[in-house]
């Protein structure tokens, strides 16, 4: 390179360097010369936009018709298990050891010996919500194949006062509660095998069920997650104000996406899928209108391309028996008056498939009291 080009490369180094510097200073000041803009503020797009994160602005609940409710749910459950499973409604602390978490068993009416019976613990959905008389004829199904289930009402559930309500904690707290079932379960539980428990839920059931397989350290030897909430940011977005005020407001967040983002990272299935070394299978619908498909099918793409030797997925399109639509609740269909289930091809499809994938990892069937006999030529 000759002397005189060198000179001339550094001199145009130089003032492209200086434009660098200047740009940014001059762009400023032409923005300072605009004239201000006067936006009209409309009062009541104010009201509806506005989100406190303020834990004392957490949206309230009738607490006593929450409460009596749950206790008629508690009654269905008296009546419908007698005869047919041993059923009881019990309390354990949690591993944060700040609450009693209450939370339905459901066993054989005839138990194993020690160690004999695969377990599972049963998640229900909703921000707010509980675990419903709906989910019977499942769980009788499950006690039938030789599972032992609890279902906790974990922190944030309704039924159980305001305190309790309040407590949420969305992907935190709640996700220790669930897992501290299991703690239950070794103390309290001889004849379940500490080594065959799995989870398994529904929704935000499916959530926390994700949210715990993927922790470093946890109990389940498989999970099942039914259409499962997987992705904050993109949900909080598209549901808007009024789902937001249920998130911001909680304790230990205080606040939406763009302020707390380490905090809905943390608390998104979608960004834990590395972290995943335990069989999961997840089943979601495209018409579904709760956790909408544009949410679901991020979270099995990722799946299917970085865990497909672990991973069990499907998505069912347009399960839409009978001219219903019924996306999100498509493998939960149950007759409210005679709590049994009512079938469409997409829930028979996707219970076999969900029984055949958790007996492979937990093997229900098998009782070590009583093994099988090895037959010899």
């Amino acid at each position: 390179m000759t002397t005189a080009r060198f000179n001339a490369l550094a001199l145009y180094g130089l003032a492209a360097l200086s434009v660098a510097i200047v740009l940014p200073g001059a762009a400023r000041a032409q923005e300072d010369s605009l004239p201000r803009q006067v936006v009209k503020k409309d009062s009541a797009r104010m009201e509806l936009l506005y989100v406190s994160n303020d834990p004392a602005d957490h949206p309230v609940a009738n607490y006593e018709r929450d409460i009596e409710r749950k206790a008629t749910t508690d009654s269905i459950y008296r009546a419908v298990t007698k005869g047919v499973v041993d059923f009881k409604k019990i309390k354990y602390r949690s591993r944060i050891g700040d609450l009693e978490i209450p939370a339905y068993l459901f066993q054989p009416l005839e138990k194993r010996g020690a160690k004999g019976h695969a377990a599972m613990i049963w998640v229900h959905g909703g921000v707010h919500a509980n675990w419903g008389q709906s989910m019977w004829p499942f769980v009788r199904e499950a006690v039938e194949r030789g599972y032992v289930v609890i279902c906790p009402e974990y922190r944030g559930s309704t039924g159980y006062g305001k305190e309790f309500h309040n407590a949420i904690d969305y992907g935190g707290y709640e996700v220790d509660d669930v897992i501290s079932a299991y703690d239950y379960m070794t103390k309290e539980l001889p004849h379940v095998d500490p080594a065959r428990v799995g989870i398994m839920g529904w929704s935000h059931g499916g959530y926390i069920t994700i949210m715990a397989v993927t922790r470093d350290q946890h109990p389940f030897q498989a999970g099942a997650a039914i259409v499962p909430v997987t992705n904050l940011f993109q949900r909080l977005s598209w549901k808007g104000p009024s789902y937001q005020r249920s998130f911001a407001t909680q304790a230990r967040v205080q606040g939406l996406p763009f302020e707390k983002r380490d905090i809905y990272v943390e608390r998104s299935p979608f960004y834990q899928v590395d972290k995943l070394n335990t069989p999961l299978l997840v089943h979601v619908a495209t018409n579904d209108e709760d956790v909408d498909f544009e949410e679901d099918g991020m979270l099995v793409y990722k799946l299917r391309a970085t865990k497909p030797e672990i991973t069990e997925t499907k998505i069912y399109v347009d399960p839409d028996p009978w001219g219903q639509s019924v996306g999100h609740s498509f493998s939960r269909r149950v007759d409210s008056q005679t709590l049994e289930r009512v079938d469409s091809p997409a829930q028979r499809d996707s219970w076999n498939r969900t029984w055949a994938f958790l007996e492979e990892h937990l093997r229900p069937y098998e009782d070590p009291n009583h093994p099988v006999p090895v037959r010899t030529r």
